[in-house]
């Protein structure tokens, strides 16, 4: 369902340091939830469900599409995306932040979706691995890790090549050494970092990557 038209991303969400009453009330809902849950783990017995949480509504622009989703406060943002809005190129791997399989971009950042509680997302840009492309061609970094081979199994490619985008768009990457410790959050059991590395830094010697959407 779309989002009302006014909703506008804003540019400065931070889910650590936002301190907004949108975050209040969400941290206040969240409270509630996880209260409800206990009370009902005392309260009812064995084979009986207990009364649904309360949801609440969020809004945000996702591959430049505006969402809106009625959720319950604790569903994450990976958990969000693979299941309430069928973006399965997200990868759930150990959902716990260190492997970095689904990393996505939230206004240009990388972060953990895993992590991430959709219900914080309130007026953010999401990009998710299905939103890099423009419609045909390949984002940059896509194509980059196509030409070097930086994947095997594939699983953890999409968070990759997210992570990979947003550690560009950071600017602290200059050697092979800074992209392997600043790409040290996202692990490739296949053991392909050298390709990985090379692709990134083909697109970070073509200056391709300033070329994207204004977001990433």
């Amino acid at each position: 369902m779309a989002a009302d038209e006014t909703t506008i991303p804003d540019q400065h969400w931070n889910p650590f340091t936002q301190l907004t009453h949108s975050r209040r009330e969400f941290l206040r809902n969240l409270s509630i939830a996880g209260m409800g849950s206990v009370t009902v783990g005392w309260a009812v017995r064995p084979g009986y469900s207990s009364s649904p949480v309360s949801t609440m509504g969020v809004d945000f622009l996702l591959n430049k599409e505006k969402v809106h989703l009625d959720i319950d406060p604790r569903v994450t943002l990976l958990d969000a995306l693979r299941e309430n809005l069928s973006m399965p190129g997200t990868k759930k791997g150990c959902d716990r932040g260190q492997c970095g399989a689904c990393t996505v971009l939230v206004n240009g950042r990388r972060v953990n979706s895993c992590l991430t509680l959709a219900g914080l997302c309130q007026g953010a840009e999401i990009t998710t691995i299905e939103g890099l492309a423009d419609g045909d061609t390949l984002h940059p970094m896509q194509q980059a890790f196509i030409t070097h081979d930086a994947y095997q199994c594939g699983y953890c490619t999409p968070g990759q090549i997210c992570s990979a985008v947003g550690l560009l768009h950071e600017g602290h990457a200059h050697t092979d050494a800074d992209i392997h410790e600043l790409m040290s959050g996202n692990v490739c059991r296949c053991g392909t970092y050298n390709n990985i590395v090379a692709a990134i830094r083909e697109v970070q010697i073509n200056g391709s990557h300033s070329k994207t959407h204004h977001s990433v």
